[in-house]
């Protein structure tokens, strides 16, 4: 018995339907998986030349080799890369030692003097004079009373720098 939906059509409707289905079912059947990737590797062992089985053998022999190399080079690096550790750390236990050992430095005040209590202004000797002379430069424009970025633009100098320099001086 005929379905009902293909009675109601025209015979060119109908023909139009067959074929397309006819299509249908042969691309899905047969010229999709024609066009596929095939997996080379699917292929079983026996299908390959005896030449190509050797020379597969011979890549996979190069690389253990370059492997193992590189092993050996890694584990080298690690064990001088070891060793310096621990002679860096024996040589900071031994100044570690010497300092423990070695006398107390001389007290800051004279003997007839007490230590200020704590809490109480100290006030600091006078501003030593800078080690760096560009550092000089800075303070002066800043003494007389210039914005860190009008000393940037004078002295031709990033505001940063400057700005590191005044913090660092405080």
């Amino acid at each position: 018995m005929s379905s009902p939906i293909l009675l109601d059509l025209d015979p060119a409707t109908k023909w139009a339907a067959i074929c397309l289905a006819i299509l249908t079912i042969l691309y899905a059947a047969v010229i999709r998986p024609w066009f596929r990737k095939k997996d080379p590797l699917s292929k079983p062992p026996a299908y390959a030349s005896l030449a190509q089985q050797r020379s597969v053998e011979r890549q996979m022999q190069n690389v253990l080799v370059e492997l193992s190399e590189m092993a050996r080079q890694i584990t080298a690096q690690l064990d001088t890369r070891a060793a310096k550790l621990e002679s860096l750390i024996r040589e900071a236990d031994e100044k570690i030692a010497a300092m423990k050992s070695a006398p107390s430095p001389p007290a800051l005040s004279p003997p007839g003097l007490a230590p200020p209590a704590f809490g109480s202004p100290v006030e600091s000797p006078e501003p030593r004079a800078p080690s760096d002379p560009r550092h000089a430069q800075v303070y002066a424009l800043a003494d007389q009373g210039r914005s860190s970025m009008e000393i940037a633009q004078q002295l031709n100098r990033p505001s940063g720098e400057i700005e590191l320099i005044l913090a660092l001086r405080r």
